[in-house]
């Protein structure tokens, strides 16, 4: 039996047997080398949740419900709501997603174009899944039966000011588009805490990288809050519509409002569960 190195001695400790069993058991479409087309690297992964596992389960306590909703293989949506200033949100979403799938499956966040332009952050965020937001992208995960993460408010749901937390921005009709075009489910989901973990004070328009602005927000880290996820049902559109009909504005706008209504219920129900912010 070879030698353990160092590093594989140091996750020993730090990453729990649970966790490390979750990750060597992701179905894993290696182009070579230890990589996905996409950059994912497996021990990329293995790292980054030692690193952050804390966060999602001492610091923000992660709650989560329905996640057996989540089709077991094939191509799906989680289309979610988007808060906090910071994309804690998504971060937290991707962990809760390979932690509490059986078999695991790892969401491929999809973001907006100006990430990749981020120095550091995008490599790092390409080996764990990362992929840009390109109808090519979208594509080719969906056909390859891939499960994605989608937050259809965009920029302005994070963009938000604290007064009008959990109140939904007008969805976006990609996610929709996509899950006709291609016959794939859409799982609404909802996210409580982060609309409480920051609060802004302003936005610079100071598009830096790309980003659409810079946001001015307190305290620098974000707040002790309680995650609550909660996974809706599976709609599945491709049961009531055809192909051809990933083309028709007014189905599209129908189904995004659908998904969005389904969203904000889960979010009324969440905030009628839970026991305040940090409980």
């Amino acid at each position: 039996m070879a030698e353990q190195s160092i590093s594989e001695r140091v996750l020993e400790h730090i990453l729990p047997e649970a966790w490390e069993r979750q990750i060597e058991e992701l179905q894993f479409q290696d182009a070579g080398y230890g990589y996905d087309a996409f950059g994912l690297n497996k021990e990329w992964m293995r790292w980054s949740f030692a690193i952050l596992r804390p966060l999602y389960e001492t610091w923000f306590r992660t709650s989560s419900r329905g996640a057996e909703r989540i089709p077991p293989t094939g191509g799906a949506i989680l289309a979610a709501n988007h808060s906090g200033v910071l994309p804690f949100d998504g971060m937290i979403l991707y962990m809760d997603v390979l932690r509490n799938t059986h078999p695991p499956r790892i969401v491929r966040p999809v973001v907006d174009y100006f990430v990749s332009h981020l120095p550091f952050v995008s490599t790092f965020f390409s080996r764990m899944g990362v992929v840009g937001g390109s109808r090519g992208n979208v594509e080719h995960l969906l056909r390859r039966g891939e499960l994605l993460q989608l937050f259809p408010e965009g920029v302005p749901g994070i963009r938000k000011p604290f007064s009008e937390r959990y109140k939904l921005r007008p969805f976006r009709v990609g996610h929709v588009e996509m899950a006709i075009r291609y016959g794939v489910p859409v799982i609404p989901v909802a996210v409580l805490g982060a609309e409480e973990q920051f609060l802004k004070i302003a936005d610079i328009p100071f598009k830096i990288f790309g980003a659409p602005y810079l946001p001015i927000f307190f305290p620098p880290f974000p707040m002790p809050v309680h995650y609550h996820i909660y996974y809706g049902q599976p709609l599945d559109f491709s049961t009531r519509y055809k192909t051809e009909d990933a083309d028709n504005p007014q189905i599209l706008e129908q189904c995004a409002a659908e998904v969005q209504a389904s969203v904000a219920a889960l979010i009324a129900r969440g905030l009628h569960e839970r026991d305040g912010v940090f409980g």
